[in-house]
């Protein structure tokens, strides 16, 4: 039934399986993917949105290695909108609210496209060894697929129990068996399992909301596109979400089932998300509020399905149903299905190497909420670097990695593997120490390059790149090198109430001034002709403005990077004795036995270790 030997398998079509499979066959490897269900690939099994905080930018890096997740999320996106436009551009986070059913459709659609990409509908339940190698996988058919790399993405289906009330029962997502089997095998091999929980809030039927009671949240007036591809266009037409809020008597009609709630009665014992709790370990850890507020957000265009966004829960379903109907807007509300928890297995991700391949199985790659996070972006970038280097372990080329002055998406790998997590791992622009180079709206030039150097992203990709990044040069240099009068200027910046100049400047210092922008200098014929001439679009406005607002701190910035970074340089062996080092602290031994740093500089982002313990490795490295 199947090829002789598959290069790739990918167990798990959700948003790592989906990137992860695409990336290893566009690059040539003969890849399978093998799924519970071909409906499901794709599918968005919490909210239907796609970015957000730092979320956004990690689809954007997504994309510029040359994945599918920007493309998918363009073309089927209800609402853009670009996040924290108040603040600075390091935090310009863009978003996409997307149809639920649509985004499922055109992954599985791209993916049927894609050459070099096999499918199958079975369960995985064994994995093949041949010593300390991977060799396949077994499906509760009892079918023995051979393969010379395997991407584990198995989401929440590895020994699912979903939580309502007092109920529990087995299921990886409601309506779906949880998966078996898989959790066993690698234990008996020596990994280490922990358990994690998520949750997620009912779905309610939209004609039974009073949205004029609610406050409208429409998109933007000039939305953009996730995807640096010219294939996707930005919405011409978008739909609105809506807000309101809980009060304190939803609140006090939520903890008349605090009794009956797993969270609290010890049926729970896995941690969820802190950064996305359920509305009733909101209520319970913020009990000075009076409420909380809560987002209708629509699941489509041609559906009446809404997801109830900021209410996720696993209380019993007739206390979710009261305490909702007391949420202004929610009176006469009817259910579409019930909120409900979710526990799974995962691993701890300190198993790992940098490519996210296990360190005591070779060519067994990890990717998403088997490694401890939580999101579809933070999901689908472990997915397109496992899917990268699963390709280039089987055809014994270099790793591909990413450092962490390089990609949110190396910050989010250097955090996993080098300092493990014990709760669902969420990315924030705050765990980037270098957001300030890691913006959205330069990932292509940072990424597209590097993967069009492993085979991935295009030449049309880099050609694009290539020109949109030489009209940002060219507009810089522009700026740089001309000089604006006193009478040309004067009128702008008194009309911006900003202190009018006596002599002529250079264009870059006039916009340079944190009130002027861009499109203040549109109105200047001299820039006008000259952005008309190069046929410049606003992106590549935008980040000419960037660069020349910005200069000083992403020189600062990059300064910092590349001090830090030569600690990059200093390998450490793989089979160094850190038992034999008795100037380092005993935390300091017993940690960097168990995640073996292949550099001083992971080391030094080990928590325990001291600028003292590292000290002693750098003497003992012979520097």
């Amino acid at each position: 039934m199947f090829h002789d030997v598959y290069d790739v398998i990918v167990v798990g079509g959700g948003h790592a399986g989906a990137e992860a499979a695409a990336a290893a066959a566009n690059m040539g490897s003969k890849t399978l993917l093998v799924t519970m269900n071909l409906q499901n690939i794709g599918q968005m099994s919490c909210n239907p949105a796609m970015g957000g905080i730092a979320k956004g930018q990690i689809v954007r890096e997504i994309d510029a290695l040359g994945g599918y997740s920007g493309i998918v999320s363009d073309n089927t996106a209800i609402q853009f909108k670009m996040l924290n436009r108040s603040k600075g551009p390091a935090m310009w986070s863009p978003r996409v609210q997307s149809d639920r059913m649509l985004f499922a459709a055109a992954w599985r659609n791209m993916l049927e496209q894609t050459h070099n990409l096999d499918f199958y509908q079975d369960m995985v339940s064994d994995l093949l060894f041949d010593g300390d190698t991977i060799a396949g996988v077994v499906t509760t058919l009892g079918i023995e697929i051979k393969a010379k790399s395997v991407v584990l993405t198995s989401g929440t289906f590895l020994n699912g129990l979903i939580h309502i009330g007092e109920k529990q029962f087995g299921g990886g997502r409601a309506g779906e068996s949880a998966s078996f089997g898989i959790t066993e095998r690698l234990l008996s091999r020596g990994f280490e399992s922990g358990r994690m929980k998520t949750g997620t809030p009912p779905r309610v039927d939209g004609r039974s909301l009073d949205y004029s009671k609610m406050v409208e949240q429409p998109g933007d007036t000039n939305p953009s596109t996730f995807s640096y591809a010219l294939s996707t266009q930005p919405l011409s037409e978008q739909r609105s979400c809506h807000m309101t809020y809980t009060s304190p008597i939803v609140h006090d009609l939520l903890r008349e089932g605090f009794d009956r709630s797993p969270m609290f009665n010890g049926r729970i014992k896995s941690i969820g998300p802190r950064y996305c709790p359920s509305v009733e370990d909101k209520i319970n850890r913020f009990a000075e509020k009076e409420r909380h507020q809560i987002f209708v957000e629509p699941e489509g265009w041609n559906t009446v399905e809404v997801y109830v966004n900021g209410f996720s829960t696993s209380l019993p379903e007739e206390i979710q149903f009261k305490a909702l109907r007391a949420v202004v807007g929610f009176e006469n509300v009817k259910f579409f299905r019930p909120g409900y928890a979710i526990e799974y297995d995962y691993f701890p991700p300190t198993q790992l190497k940098h490519t996210l391949e296990t360190k005591s199985v070779e060519g067994l790659f990890f990717a998403g909420q088997i490694n401890g996070t939580t999101g579809y972006e933070e999901a689908a970038s472990q997915g397109i670097m496992a899917g990268i280097n699963a390709h280039q372990y089987v055809n014994q080329k270099d790793p591909f990695t990413l450092s962490r002055d390089e990609a949110y998406i190396g910050v989010l790998i250097d955090d996993l593997i080098t300092k493990g997590t014990e709760e669902p791992y969420r990315m924030f622009t705050s765990r980037a120490e270098y957001r300030t180079l890691l913006r959205q709206d330069n990932a292509d030039v940072r990424l597209t390059p590097k993967s069009h150097a492993v085979g991935l992203a295009s030449d049309e990709r880099l050609r694009q790149m290539e020109l949109q990044s030489g009209k940002a040069k060219s507009l810089i240099s522009f700026f740089t090198k001309t000089s604006i009068c006193p009478e040309d200027v004067n009128p702008m910046l008194d009309n911006k109430a900003s202190a009018k100049v006596k002599q002529s400047l250079k264009m870059s210092k006039v916009l340079s001034r944190p009130n002027i922008t861009m499109e203040d200098f549109l109105s200047y014929k001299p820039v006008a002709d000259f952005v008309a001439e190069h046929d410049m679009d606003s992106s590549v406005l935008e980040q000419a403005e960037i660069q020349i607002k910005y200069a000083g701190y992403i020189a600062k910035e990059k300064s910092q990077a590349d001090k830090l970074t030569q600690l990059d340089h200093v390998p450490i062996p793989k089979e160094f004795d850190y038992e034999k080092v008795k100037s380092l602290s005993i935390e300091a031994r017993q940690k960097l036995t168990k995640i073996k740093p292949v550099t001083i500089a992971q080391a030094s982002r080990i928590s325990g270790v001291s600028p003292s313990d590292l000290s002693v490795l750098l003497v003992y490295m012979g520097r």
